[in-house]
C-alpha cells in the first residue's frame, strides 16, 4: 500500500531555507525501506509528503515551527526501528474549520527561520479545545538521525549528554572506552536512537536492577509544537527543581514535543556477568521464581520464558528462568552456584552461560523476540501481576512469551494473530491485573481493535496535558492511548 501526495502540499522552498536541499527528501524519492516503515505507522489513506532531516536543534525546532504554521501533522521519528510501535498516525487531510471555543489566535505567526539563524521561532498559541487538526495538508515525517552528537560526557560525575538521534550502540561504545555503561536493554540496540528509547520507555530486562527509562533520564530538551525549545531537569543527578517532564515524556510516543537531547546517569561496568537457565515443570519454576525475588541474591535480569520461546533458543523443555548476574567475579561465581541448587533441588535442569555463550544466548534471545523475515508477525507488551506471571504462560493460548518476573512486564509474539485472539489474551491479563497493548502489527489488525486497551479514569487528565503541550494536534495526531 502506497501514500503517495497527489498535490503538491509542501513548499520545497520553504523547507530548504531551514535544513538546506539535502535535508528534504520528498516521498516519491524515498528509499523503499524507509517508505515501508512509514507505511506501518500511519493509517491507510494518510498522505505522506516528505521526510526532514534537521542537522541541529535549532533547525529541527524551525522545522517544527513551520509545520505549526501551516498545520502540517508531524511524525517524529529517528532511525525508525520503533516508528511502527503504538497507534496510527492518522487525521484527515480536509476537516472542517472548529470554532476557538477558550479564547483567540493572537498575532500572526512569524515566518520560520532560515538556515543558520540561532533564535528560536515563538508562535502563539492557539487556545482552542482538542478536537482535530483543523487545515492539515499532509503528513511530514521528521527525523532526528542527524542529531546524533555527543554533547558531555562527565566520567566523574556518572552522567552523559547527547543528541536524541545518537544511536544506542554508539553511545555504549563511547562510553565502555571510559568503564561505563548505560543499563538499558532495547529493542534493536544496533539501530535504535536515545530519543526513540525514551519516547517508547524501552528499558527491556536490565529493568529488574537499574528500573526503567525514566528513572535513569535526568534531563531533556524537546521542541514544542509551536517551535520553542523548552528543557527539564539538568546534568546533575539530584535536580528537584520544577514538574518532572522527564517521567512525562518517557513513553510519550512523539505526541507531546520533539526529544532533542537527553541526559542520563550511568554506571561503571561490571567486572564480571554470568546467566543461569533453569527449564522444568511449571510449578517447580514458579517456586524457584519466588525463592529468587525474596533471597539476598542481586540479580540484574529476571526473566520467565515460555515453553515454545525455551525450544526455539534450544535451552531445553518445559518453561524457563533465565537469569543474569553482574558484580565482581566472587559474588557472580557465589550467586550463580546458589540459583543452581535451588533449581536442581526442584527438579529442574540448570546450566550457567558465561563469557561469549553468554553474550550469544541474551543477542539470540533478542532477534527472536525482536526480529522478523514476516510482515504478518505481532509483537505485544503486557503487564500482569508478578505473582500471576508463570501462570500466564501456562494459561493462555501465547507463543513466544518473555516477561520480567519482578516487574510483571513482557513481551509476547506471534507470527500470526487475529484482533479476537488478542482480545482473549487482554482479558486474561486483564484479570490479573494487566493490560496488553499491541506494538507491532499490520495495519488491518491495528484497525480492527484498541491497540491499547486503556479503560482507566485518566483519559480526561491526558487529554488535557496533550491540549497543554500540543494545542493543534499536530504531533503525532491518533498515535497515543484513545486516539490522542
Amino acid at each position: 500500500m502506497k501514500f503517495l501526495s497527489t498535490e503538491n502540499y509542501v513548499s520545497t522552498q520553504e523547507l530548504e531555507n531551514i535544513v538546506g536541499p539535502s535535508g528534504i527528501c520528498r516521498w516519491q524519492d524515498t528509499e523503499p525501506f524507509w517508505q515501508e516503515r512509514i507505511e506501518k505507522a500511519i493509517a491507510a489513506g494518510t498522505k505522506i509528503d516528505c521526510t526532514v532531516y534537521p542537522n541541529t536543534q535549532e533547525e529541527l525546532a524551525a522545522v517544527i515551527a513551520w509545520a505549526w504554521q501551516n498545520r502540517r501533522a508531524v511524525l517524529p521519528c529517528g532511525s525508525g526501528s520503533k516508528l511502527n510501535w503504538g497507534g496510527l498516525v492518522k487525521f484527515d487531510s480536509d476537516p472542517p474549520q472548529p470554532p476557538l471555543t477558550r479564547g483567540e489566535q493572537s498575532d500572526p505567526p512569524q515566518p520560520p527561520l532560515t538556515r543558520g539563524e540561532q533564535n528560536v521561532v515563538k508562535v502563539p498559541l492557539l487556545k482552542g479545545d482538542l478536537g482535530g487538526s483543523p487545515g492539515l495538508g499532509g503528513l511530514v515525517a521528521v527525523s532526528t538521525s542527524r542529531l546524533n552528537r555527543l554533547i558531555e560526557h562527565a566520567v566523574g560525575d556518572l552522567t552523559v549528554t547527547a543528541e536524541a538521534g545518537m544511536k544506542f550502540a554508539d553511545l555504549q561504545q563511547i562510553l565502555a572506552a571510559a568503564g561505563q555503561f548505560l543499563p538499558i536493554d532495547p529493542a534493536y540496540p544496533q539501530q535504535a536512537t536515545l530519543g526513540g528509547i525514551v519516547a517508547a520507555a524501552d528499558a527491556g530486562s536490565l529493568r529488574h536492577r537499574y528500573r526503567g527509562v525514566r528513572d535513569m533520564l535526568l534531563g531533556i530538551s524537546f521542541v514544542r509544537s509551536d517551535g520553542q525549545i523548552a528543557k527539564a531537569g539538568g546534568r546533575v543527578v539530584k535536580n528537584v527543581a520544577g514538574y518532572d517532564l522527564m517521567k512525562l515524556f518517557s513513553g510519550s510516543y512523539g505526541t507531546l514535543g520533539v526529544i532533542s537531547q537527553v541526559t542520563f546517569r550511568v554506571y561503571p561496568l561490571p567486572e564480571a556477568s554470568a546467566t543461569v537457565v533453569l527449564t522444568g515443570e511449571t510449578d517447580a519454576l514458579a517456586r524457584s521464581t519466588q525463592i529468587l525475588l525474596s533471597s539476598a541474591l542481586t540479580p540484574t535480569a529476571v526473566d520467565l520464558l515460555s515453553s515454545d520461546l525455551v525450544a526455539k533458543l534450544g535451552l531445553g523443555k518445559g518453561t524457563g528462568l533465565i537469569v543474569r548476574f553482574q558484580s565482581i567475579a566472587e559474588s557472580v561465581k557465589e550467586q550463580s552456584t546458589r540459583l543452581v541448587e535451588v533449581g536442581e533441588k526442584l527438579g529442574l535442569s540448570a546450566n550457567i552461560c558465561r563469557d561469549n555463550d553468554e553474550n550469544q544466548l541474551w543477542q539470540i534471545l533478542s532477534e527472536t523476540i525482536w526480529n522478523s523475515a514476516k510482515n504478518s508477525a505481532v509483537i505485544c507488551k503486557i503487564g500482569v501481576r508478578p505473582s500471576e506471571s508463570v501462570k500466564l504462560l501456562e494459561e493462555l493460548p501465547i507463543q513466544d512469551a518473555l516477561i520480567h518476573a519482578g516487574s510483571g512486564l513482557g513481551i509476547l509474539r506471534f507470527e500470526d494473530a487475529t484482533a479476537d485472539a488478542l482480545r482473549q489474551i487482554r482479558r486474561g491479563c486483564e484479570a490479573k491485573g494487566g493490560f496488553l497493548t499491541v506494538l507491532a502489527g499490520s495495519i488491518d489488525l491495528k484497525q480492527q481493535l484498541d491497540v491499547w486497551g486503556y479503560n482507566g479514569s485518566a483519559i480526561d487528565v491526558m487529554r488535557g496535558i496533550k491540549q497543554q503541550f500540543d494545542p493543534q494536534n499536530i504531533l503525532s495526531p491518533n498515535r497515543f492511548v484513545d486516539g490522542i
